[in-house]
């Protein structure tokens, strides 16, 4: 995954925060993710942390690959 991405490829938002198990984004965010700008996407990526927190998620951890 590229750097400017939060994504880990674990796709499933929460039913009561609506933000993704695996980032923090939200459906929209996800959505237009590929017409921000470096800069907007950097400044959403660094709220993510606090925003799961404040949610009172933990993040889902990518599988890793398999050999």
């Amino acid at each position: 995954m590229s750097k400017e991405t939060p994504c880990i490829a674990v796709c499933m938002m929460d039913p009561r925060t609506k933000l993704c198990f695996g980032c923090g984004r939200t459906l929209p965010e996800i959505a237009r993710w590929h017409k921000m700008d470096s800069a907007e996407r950097l400044a959403v990526m660094a709220l993510l942390p606090a925003r799961m927190a404040e949610a009172g998620l933990e993040r889902i951890e990518a599988h890793p690959k398999r050999a």
